[in-house]
């Protein structure tokens, strides 16, 4: 990454000035995934979070299994109802939504969004559409139906991984093999502007986040780091959605998500850490040094095949 791409914002910006988050999503007492690590980094970047939590859990449940503390739904739903209309709600200016406990919270962040974005149409709206992974879906079925059927049609930016990008657009259980397969499924989501994480890269060993909207599909791609804590799609999703709120083009805005996700992910597993630790990282979550290869696909290679 060459110097003048450092300056993570407008030389205006001040951290005073930048807008709220909500984020909505799991939260784990020790560790750094869900609005821990979202939350987290959105602050780092000088913006004020409103969280909420979908559920609260002592620690991922990728470590073992533990207590689970789901709010009712009609108290999920009251919550959200207070927030909206709450005298302040005029400082949010995005919302990130992640896990969803059950299908009831989807239904209930769909209509929130509705009413945030018909009293602020510039509201921007990234769905991470937390549903799986290589190993299969990790919610119910009715959870992952939700979050495709009521989330995704009012997102602005959707952050699905390789396998949810290809359950969520052919109900497949199969990811795409190539970028170009990637960019014609993620063409098919009802969000306006699709990343996928995790995606395949041109390059042995490389790993890529792909990103498809209306006539543009480009991809930023870096070294693959094996055994990366979980966490790091919150992690990206925060810093791509900061980024566009400060005004940065979709092209750089990747890549500085992509190199700042890259360098906290490769000091976590120096560290020998079973999480991200990402408060160690505040220099690489503003001001990254990695080196990301960009790459434009054609749009022949992302056009929908022929029936």
């Amino acid at each position: 990454m060459s110097p003048d791409r450092q300056s993570d914002e407008p030389p205006s910006a001040k951290p005073g000035e930048r807008p709220a988050v909500i984020v909505i999503s799991s939260h784990v007492a020790r560790g750094s995934v869900g609005i821990r690590a979202a939350g987290f980094t959105l602050e780092a970047r000088g913006h004020p979070v409103w969280a909420v939590p979908t559920v609260s859990l002592p620690f991922h449940p990728g470590h073992g299994q533990s207590a689970r503390i789901v709010p009712e739904p009609e108290q999920f739903r009251k919550f959200l109802d207070d927030l909206a209309s709450s005298p302040w709600v005029n400082e949010v200016a995005a919302v990130l939504t992640g896990y969803m406990a059950d299908a009831a919270q989807a239904e209930a962040v769909a209509g929130f969004i509705t009413r945030l974005k018909q009293e602020n149409p510039s509201l921007t709206y990234l769905c991470d559409p937390v549903i799986g992974d290589a190993g299969g879906l990790y919610v119910p079925i009715e959870v992952a139906l939700a979050i495709r059927d009521r989330l995704l049609p009012l997102a602005d930016i959707a952050t699905p991984n390789l396998f949810e990008l290809a359950w969520l657009a052919a109900g497949d259980m199969d990811a795409p093999a190539d970028l170009p397969r990637a960019a014609q499924m993620a063409r098919g989501l009802p969000s306006t502007a699709t990343i996928v994480t995790s995606a395949p890269a041109f390059m042995r060993g490389n790993i890529a986040s792909l990103y498809c909207a209306t006539g543009q599909a480009f991809a930023a791609e870096h070294r693959r780091i094996d055994g990366a804590p979980s966490g790091t799609g919150d992690l990206f999703s925060a810093l791509f959605l900061s980024h566009t709120l400060a005004g940065t083009e979709p092209p750089r805005a990747l890549e500085r998500a992509a190199a700042s996700t890259f360098e906290v992910i490769a000091q976590s597993v120096r560290a020998g850490s079973d999480e991200l630790i990402a408060e160690r990282c505040i220099g690489s979550l503003q001001r990254p040094m990695a080196m990301v290869t960009m790459r434009s696909l054609a749009a022949a290679e992302t056009a929908p095949r022929p029936a």
